[in-house]
């Protein structure tokens, strides 16, 4: 039996089913896991490094695939039919809340302008000893503007969501929301953006963002 199976494996590491369960379900739940976010998933990731096989094969049985980065201690999940790592159709793949959901037209240029920025500063040698690119507010606005020919939202209320959006999938750091008021505020973005918008991703990104081609009239 399955269940059996999967609590002999446990108490070898000293654990029980609902340690298992815990774990399992907040990746589920939220599709991703940083150690250095907070002290609840510096313990699930440890957990998760001790029962590592255990988890994937579990997981596997749904289709359901793990990317784990150790130099960066984070883990994220990638729900079936889906290319790991990156994201296989860029408007189509984010994880918050549920394994698959959309990308609205700002989140995918945001997302686009990240990387980008994340790229060209480690270019520039001005990456931190954790893997973080710090950048203000500012810098990014121009980059989508530069890169993208878009801006920001021009409400503050639809510029923090969309922020919170990217802190939500642990892409950025900001200290607190007033920092988004602030265009000469610095926001943190995770290492992780390379794998979360792969190369793949940027053209995929790029080919949504780019408005068609007219055509000349017969």
């Amino acid at each position: 039996m399955l269940i059996h199976a999967i609590d002999q494996k446990l108490q070898a590491e000293d654990l029980n089913l609902e340690d298992f369960r815990e774990l399992v379900i907040r990746l589920l739940n939220y599709g991703l896991l940083v150690r250095d976010e907070s002290q609840v998933e510096q313990i699930l990731y440890d957990r998760y490094l001790r029962i590592q096989e255990l988890v994937e094969e579990y997981l596997e049985l749904m289709g359901v695939r793990v990317f784990h980065d150790p130099r960066f201690a984070y883990l994220r999940l990638y729900p079936p039919a889906s290319r790991t790592p990156g994201m296989e159709d860029a408007e189509q793949q984010a994880y918050s809340g549920s394994l698959r959901s959309r990308f609205s037209q700002h989140e995918t240029a945001l997302l686009l302008a990240l990387r980008l920025q994340y790229d060209q500063a480690l270019r520039e040698g001005k990456v931190d000893a954790a893997g973080f690119v710090n950048e203000p507010v500012e810098s990014i606005g121009i980059a989508l503007k530069n890169n993208l020919g878009r801006s920001l939202p021009d409400k503050l209320t639809e510029r923090k969501r969309l922020f919170h959006r990217m802190r939500q999938l642990r892409l950025i750091r900001f200290r607190s929301e007033d920092d988004l008021e602030n265009p000469e505020a610095w926001l943190q973005i995770h290492p992780m953006i390379v794998h979360f918008v792969s190369e793949e991703a940027l053209d995929a990104m790029e080919a949504v963002l780019s408005p068609p081609e007219e055509t000349e009239a017969p």
